[in-house]
């Protein structure tokens, strides 16, 4: 069975694989880049920066040599950008461990900050043909229709049952290949809602499709709870000056730079910002304040998270004891420094 699979999948690889190019090389660098950007981004989006992130970044030592603000700002759209800071943290880790060349020992790979078992997995059988077997999304969803595994995927069950399944079933002479091909397959013909299943290599041994249950799969136990926040964003200046500062913690957007910020509990009127302890302390010493109605309001999805944000612009007579914890730079600059999706929404919004 499993060589029958193997041989099916990667026929129907050969005729249908995208023409991506992560996939026209061996180099575990580039390998590792495509793979960290495709994390929560979808392939269309991912190319582009892709590209730009590998002409400014070709190797490791130019990633590990560049102050992260620059790392940052490269990512700036993509989300998530705790991913970003793993692969800046793991190529100085590179650099300092391995003399700048990425390691070749699935453990040592593993060990590299923000590199779980699918992303050594991948980098090892792409890059160097290691026969260990990936476990994304689309796999766990191509294995539990083909299978008919009953197990939700988030349970430590269930992560051990897939984890076999991929094991026995991995083409242990062509990994690499292999697993682009169970990869790609979920990603273009066994899709969440909408699965080709008449046009897919597997189909007289897809037990789910047997069944016509096959969208029923796979299982999960449960949703994350989703937390509501509300964001209200002042766009201050004075002349050409606008005041930013860099988000600190370990809260959403780390280290991205974002405008004055007030989050508060519900959603407020201005009117009702006004009276809060924090607006008066952003404002103290300011005698002329000119605010305008909403300036832009969106409403920003992340995994965890919806954010309804609120974006005000304000003019005013002169900076004082209020913006002192800001940086004050030309709104010129501000393209100079990474900010998170939804501020550049907001300045997008602006300048259009």
């Amino acid at each position: 069975m499993q060589s029958s699979i193997s041989d099916s999948l990667i026929e129907w690889y050969k005729t249908n694989k995208r023409d991506l190019p992560w996939r026209n090389t061996a180099d575990p660098y580039i390998i590792w880049i495509s793979e960290i950007i495709l994390q929560q981004t979808r392939v269309v989006q991912g190319l582009e920066y892709f590209n730009r992130f590998i002409t400014r970044f070709p190797d490791v030592l130019s990633l590990a040599n560049a102050e992260e603000d620059e790392v940052l700002r490269y990512w700036q759209g993509l989300g998530y950008y705790s991913r970003a800071r793993n692969l800046h943290a793991a190529a100085k880790d590179i650099q300092k461990r391995f003399n700048g060349i990425f390691p070749d020992r699935y453990e040592d790979v593993r060990s590299l900050k923000g590199i779980g078992d699918y992303t050594a997995a991948a980098i090892c059988s792409f890059a160097y043909k290691m026969p260990y077997a990936v476990l994304d999304g689309n796999v766990y969803r191509v294995l539990s229709r083909l299978l008919a595994i009953e197990t939700a995927i988030d349970t430590p069950a269930g992560k051990k049952i897939f984890y076999e399944a991929a094991a026995s079933l991995l083409d242990k002479k062509h990994p690499d290949t292999y697993n682009q091909a169970i990869m790609e397959l979920g990603a273009l013909q066994c899709t969440p809602q909408q699965p080709d299943c008449n046009k897919c290599p597997l189909i007289s041994i897809f037990l789910a499709h047997e069944k016509g249950i096959e969208k029923d799969f796979p299982h999960k136990q449960g949703k994350t709870k989703i937390k509501e926040r509300f964001f209200n964003y002042f766009y201050i200046r004075n002349k050409t000056s606008v005041w930013i500062h860099k988000r600190t913690g370990n809260d959403i957007w780390k280290n991205l730079f974002e405008l004055p910020l007030i989050e508060t509990e519900k959603p407020l009127s201005l009117t009702e910002l006004q009276q809060t302890e924090t607006y008066k302390k952003l404002f103290t010493g300011i005698n002329k304040i000119e605010i305008s109605a909403p300036a832009f309001q969106a409403k920003h999805v992340l995994s965890h998270r919806i954010i309804y944000a609120t974006f005000y612009t304000v003019n005013i007579d002169s900076p004082e004891t209020g913006l002192s914890e800001y940086l004050q730079i030309e709104d010129s600059e501000i393209d100079n420094f990474a900010v998170s999706r939804l501020t550049l929404r907001f300045l997008e919004h602006l300048y259009s």
